[in-house]
């Protein structure tokens, strides 16, 4: 088993503003819009230096889209930025209608995402996001997992035609991929290449991937960790590749198991390769109040989770 490490752990919507930051002084079409959410968002950077573009739309997420939209029509590059929750199922009429539709240019990026929201609770720890918008015709749909991933998606993302959904968290979580890193859209990474089950995770949950294959190693489990940072367009390619080797599959994410990252590779294995699928994801709920590390054990949204379904999943081979 490859061996990672990390040299501290760092949120990963502060690589979102490191991103916007960086393009705020490479790019003059970029401009950025927020939902009286800037310093939770990490924007304060991108606003100072650049105050003539941005723009504090206040608690009026809808106008915030509507807005992007009409942006792009300019030649602008609106990245908008509030809650995963405000971003989506507070405003999907919008994104739909005003920049789906008619495939505008916006990025539509989305911190505290998923349960390790944490505290503030089921009202604003969206499970569903994920699925909402990878059903939207033409949409691309990120899910980084660290700090240094999430600002390379964010540069990345400005060169891509067309509407895009960023989505990142709040808690500190190690940061163990390459600061120098390329990122490219629908493109998975290989983290660990192995014989027995192939995991495919997203987000959060690749990190507990990397410990779940190291706990299998020792065991005598090798495990194929592919970090998919992509849900939409998925790449299914390296998917099917590595199922064609190991003969299973646990996918792993911090989202609902309906509509998510398990349900796409599962059409995708149906289509072309069946086989043996464990989903480690939350069980059809919403979530409640807590801390991310409490929320994450009692939904088994961690490497635990992941040993368990990899056995299972091989036990089905």
């Amino acid at each position: 088993m490859k061996k990672y490490t990390f040299e501290k752990k760092i949120d990963t919507r502060s690589g979102f503003g490191a991103g916007l930051a960086e393009l705020g002084r490479t790019n003059e079409n970029v401009v950025a819009l927020c939902a009286d959410l800037t310093g939770s968002l990490k924007m304060d950077e991108f606003k100072n230096e650049n105050p003539e573009r941005f723009f504090q739309v206040g608690i009026a997420e809808a106008n915030m889209m509507g807005l992007a939209a009409g942006l792009t029509v300019g030649g602008k590059i609106p990245f908008t930025g509030t809650f995963a929750n405000f971003s989506t199922g507070r405003v999907y009429d919008q994104i739909r209608q005003s920049i789906a539709y008619s495939g505008k240019n916006v990025k539509i990026c989305a911190s505290h995402a998923g349960l390790t929201l944490g505290e503030d609770g089921a009202t604003h720890q969206i499970l569903e996001d994920i699925g909402l918008m990878k059903m939207l015709p033409g949409m691309t749909v990120i899910n980084s997992c660290d700090y240094n991933q999430t600002k390379a998606a964010t540069i990345a993302i400005a060169d891509h035609d067309g509407p895009v959904y960023l989505r990142f968290g709040r808690p500190a979580v190690p940061n163990f991929t390459p600061a120098d890193q390329k990122f490219e859209i629908g493109k998975a990474v290989m983290l660990n290449e192995g014989t027995d089950v192939t995991i495919v995770a997203t987000g959060h949950l690749v990190w507990e991937a990397i410990q779940a294959g190291e706990k299998l190693a020792e065991e005598g489990i090798s495990a194929e960790i592919i970090n998919i940072h992509t849900i939409k367009p998925l790449d299914e390619e390296a998917i099917l590749k590595s199922v064609a080797k190991t003969g299973c599959v646990v996918t792993a994410e911090e989202h609902n198991f309906l509509g998510g990252l398990g349900e796409s590779v599962a059409r995708t294995l149906t289509a072309n390769h069946p086989a043996p699928q464990e989903i480690v994801a939350t069980q059809d709920t919403f979530g409640e109040s807590g801390t991310p590390a409490q929320l994450m054990e009692k939904y088994g949204l961690n490497s635990a989770s992941i040993i368990e379904k990899a056995k299972a999943a091989i036990s089905r081979k």
